[in-house]
């Protein structure tokens, strides 16, 4: 957001229209949301990114009219907040999910976030542009940025995302640690993203440039020169005489002469010296990091720079494929039904954004195909025939790693097979990769044990050999269908189905009793409601609300259509379902299973975190899964094993529920009372125990959705998965239940695994790092490590010894052979199991890598156009649209009153010099 008197002669001439001018200013720089506790009004890392993201999002969209709709309008923005939800529905269509962008986002300001919580990464002052070390700061942030690019172009947009946040971390910071606010400048640094340009005019290790302050607040300090200088903080490096500190009560520095400090991370005193000055920093490091998303925009294209962010409601299309001589049947279906997915879907906003096919036998599996063109995927998949055979079992589990490596996250992956699998040891590794991924897998087995050509008689093998499959189904959120191969065809219809954004409604029991029904809720916001059953089942039924019954006849029943292909029965309900308790009765032979799903936008996503209250930037520490501790009022710091400086937080493990509801839009129209949800419910998996219930807090706006919940260490002292099931009310007052669609498990350590800076080069060995920090009982971990490819790899720690609070770290050694193939992507897996008793599931922590050939240091990819006579092509104008919301990417900043009055503002910039 620029401030009211930038002068119109350094826009250019591609300033054309000024919307509304600026009123008082905003604030910045702590890393998220629940930074804000300790400094409120403050404007966070989080919040800049995820204002960028959608200020640029919607001038792509305004660029790009959608096809076979009216483009946008934008005066229909103005005076309002920006929520990616109304940016969805308005260029996709009402109802479209905005899900995987605000997913995509929050992967970008985590990654942002964590760069002053790592211990890799929080002291290092290149990364904050911290000790006057502006030039290396510039070198690691254009390095950044390039990676970002290299990573997108390699299709690996999980790891693009990790190193975008990182380059936003340090472009943020520049505005806020440097002295080039307190220099009057109000526009962002000409140079700080050209790497060929000089940074000059920089103070030298010589000059003095701070003088004392023995006050909080140190408007003053700065000594009258012209020079760009920066803080130092902490005693890496030492400050020297006469320089300035960044600040704050953590800043050790600070309290050596020239004492006091320049940070403008936030609007308190306490740990900003100027937070007088936060107001300006952030109006500049908004349009930097704006400027920053356009220039990658330029580099990767409108396509590539909507993968990055998952500009799109539509999900990826992944097959995992069993190809031995038995599979004829299972792999027509495949193709069938991508053939009708791709037919269907093609041109419209739900055409898969990526296809991924793993082909696996015995022993062999893969190579994993992936592509964004439709055409190509079919080719491949409609190339592949069941060939050889052999018996059970096969290498399925390998290959579904393989595919999760390559799968974007939330999605659905489909695994077509006839046998069990040969490599069931990477069963929790699996499972974890799945939950890591936010990916839902679906297993179709065609179990037919008359069927005797290519496959050895299975009567021989265990009745448990499937248990792999469930445990990983049931870990991701999927499921396990068994059917016949003369019905496989028609059971693969769920492949198009699932790919629609679905959510599973919660029953109630979690599983068939006998003579007891099932009891599941509609509320007014689901649609296409399915009720899926299979086993041996003899009889059902299932009653509306209103009492009215349809049984297991198939066809057309008063409450929709009915089909049965063998052991597998689907009832679609009629549109719109009847909102109220539903209830469902099946008579069958042993356990029979249950699913019912429905289509809506109102959905939500999730993660853990641990408030970091007490360091120099305090914030929540992200977590994918919480982190076993036991119940005490305090903790101490984690002793450390080897050496010091844990990230852990002081005051113990008091882990955080974070919440963002998507889909608020739907509520039916603008204006009307919004959906809320007041209470979480945790419950045993799979059989739905409540284990207790926890209050909703709503951080930020309501139309933002984002809700925080504290989960007492008493709550997660349970050894085995659970549920987040969210409770509330919608606009009218009428019960709402959504639950996430991955349990979640408690982990007995927490896990950090850092890679080297930049990419893998072919032929280098590559040094990682290591900590485990215990918050329980002591331990006796034993530790595995592997690398897929299967590269090389060493490390120094194979066992360890952990008391409670105490920490230990580690080196592994990633040797990358010379064959390695640029731009393949390799990933570390790091697993901690306690001793055998232990009940606890093993910690996994998952790294990915890029390789890639060296590039020249002083060059960066060309960008797609650019006025610069280097390289003497044209540019386009570059547009700015601001409206923030605290909290993150469903808004903008209307916390704050200035953001708040300000509205939207569009201003066609130049596109900058990188």
């Amino acid at each position: 957001m620029l401030p009211a008197d930038v002068p119109l002669r350094h826009l250019g001439p591609s300033v054309l229209l000024l919307l509304q001018l600026l009123l008082p200013s905003a604030s910045a720089f702590f890393p998220n949301i629940w930074s804000l506790l300790a400094a409120p009004g403050s404007i966070t890392h989080q919040d800049l990114t995820e204002e960028a993201a959608l200020n640029v999002t919607l001038h792509l969209f305004l660029e790009q009219p959608p096809p076979g709709r009216p483009p946008l309008r934008l005066e229909d923005f103005l005076g309002r907040t920006l929520l990616a939800d109304d940016l969805f529905a308005a260029y996709f269509g009402p109802g479209s999910p905005s899900r995987r962008f605000r997913a995509a986002l929050g992967e970008v300001s985590r990654a942002n976030a964590a760069q002053d919580f790592l211990p890799t990464s929080k002291n290092d002052p290149d990364l904050h542009f911290d000790a006057e070390r502006l030039g290396q700061g510039r070198t690691r942030l254009v390095e950044a940025l390039r990676e970002t690019v290299a990573a997108a172009k390699a299709l690996d947009y999980t790891l693009a995302r990790q190193r975008l946040g990182a380059a936003l971390h340090a472009l943020q910071d520049f505005y806020s640690h440097s002295n080039w606010v307190e220099l009057g400048r109000q526009q962002p640094h000409p140079h700080l993203l050209w790497p060929r340009q000089e940074l000059r005019s920089l103070a030298q290790a010589g000059d003095p440039t701070c003088s004392d302050c023995e006050e909080l607040s140190c408007p003053g300090n700065l000594l009258g020169f012209t020079l760009l200088t920066s803080g130092y903080f902490g005693t890496r490096p030492s400050k020297p005489p006469g320089k300035c500190s960044h600040g704050g009560h953590f800043d050790q520095s600070s309290s050596q002469p020239p004492r006091g400090g320049i940070n403008k991370d936030s609007t308190s005193p306490g740990f900003s010296p100027h937070h007088m000055l936060h107001l300006q920093a952030a109006k500049l490091a908004l349009l930097a990091s704006i400027q920053a998303f356009n220039l990658l925009r330029s580099r990767l294209g409108d396509r590539g720079f909507s993968r990055l962010l998952d500009i799109t409601p539509a999900s990826s299309l992944s097959f995992v494929l069993d190809t031995t001589g038995s599979m004829g049947e299972e792999i027509n279906a495949a193709k069938i039904q991508a053939r009708h997915i791709v037919e269907q879907r093609r041109g419209t906003p739900m055409e898969p954004t990526q296809y991924v096919l793993v082909p696996f036998h015995d022993p062999g599996f893969g190579p994993v195909f992936t592509t964004s063109d439709p055409d190509s995927f079919w080719q491949q998949l409609n190339e592949m025939h069941a060939l050889g055979g052999g018996d059970e079992p096969e290498m399925c589990l390998s290959a579904l790693e393989l595919a999760l490596l390559h799968t974007p996250p939330l999605s659905d992956i489909f695994v077509f097979t006839d046998a069990s699998p040969k490599d069931a040891f990477l069963t929790n590794r699996v499972e974890s990769l799945t939950q890591e991924r936010r990916c839902r897998v679906t297993f179709l087995v065609t179990e037919d044990p008359s069927r005797a050509q290519g496959r050895a008689r299975r009567e021989v093998l265990s009745p448990l050999r499937f248990e792999p499959y469930e445990a990983v189904a049931l870990a991701s959120g999927g499921e396990v269908i068994f059917t016949e191969d003369q019905y496989i065809q028609d059971v693969a219809a769920i492949v198009g189905d699932s790919i629609a954004d679905l959510v599973t409604l919660p029953l109630e029991p979690r599983v068939v009793v006998a003579e007891r029904p099932l009891v599941f809720r509609v509320d007014g916001l689901l649609q296409k409601v399915t009720v899926r059953i299979h086993g041996e089942v003899s009889s059902f039924w299932i009653r509306n609300p209103a009492g009215v019954s349809q049984g297991q006849e198939e066809g057309e029943g008063p409450l929709g259509h009915t089909h049965r292909f063998g052991r597998f029965w689907m009832v679609r309900v009629n549109d719109p379902p009847q909102s109220g308790t539903w209830e469902i009765q099946v008579t069958a032979k042993g356990t029979p299973r249950v699913r019912v799903q429905a289509q809506t936008s109102l959905d939500f996503l999730f993660h853990f975190g641990i408030p970091m209250e007490d360091g120099p930037h305090p914030g929540l520490y992200p977590l994918t899964q919480p982190v076993a501790a036991q119940a005490m009022e305090h903790f101490q710091h984690p002793r450390t094993c080897c050496w010091p400086c844990p990230s852990v937080p002081t005051r113990g493990l008091q882990t955080q529920l974070l919440v963002e509801v998507t889909g608020l839009g739907s509520r039916g129209g603008p204006g009307g009372p919004l959906p809320h949800f007041s209470h979480v419910v945790l419950r045993g998996v799979p059989q739905g125990a409540e284990l207790g219930q926890v209050p909703l807090e709503p951080r930020g706006p309501p139309e933002r959705g984002l809700l925080a919940a504290s989960l007492p260490p008493t709550l997660l002292s349970t050894s085995g998965p659970f549920s987040l099931e969210l409770v509330g009310q919608d606009g009218v007052g009428r019960g709402l239940h959504r639950v996430a669609p991955q349990p979640c498990a408690v982990v007995p350590v927490l896990l950090e695994l850092s890679g080297p800076r930049g990419f893998l080069a072919p032929g280098t060995t590559a040094p990682l790092s290591l900590r485990i920090a215990s918050f329980s009982g002591p331990q006796d971990l034993h530790l595995r490590t592997s690398a897929k490819p299967s590269f090389a790899l060493t490390s120094n720690l194979s066992r360890v010894h952990l008391e409670q609070n105490e920490s230990a770290w580690g080196r592994l050694w990633l040797e990358v052979p010379d064959t390695a193939a640029s731009d393949s992507v390799v990933m570390v897996t790091v697993t901690a199991k306690n001793g055998e008793a232990s009940t606890m599931p093993p910690t996994h922590a998952f790294l990915r890598l890029l390789v890639q050939a060296p590039a020249p240091q002083d060059q960066l990819p060309a960008p797609a156009y650019s006025t610069d006579p280097v390289l003497n092509t044209s540019r386009p104008a570059f547009h700015f649209f601001t409206s923030v919301t605290q909290g993150g990417a469903g808004g903008g900043l209307v916390g704050n009153p200035w953001w708040t009055t300000f509205g939207v503002m569009l201003l066609l910039l130049g596109l900058g010099p990188w």
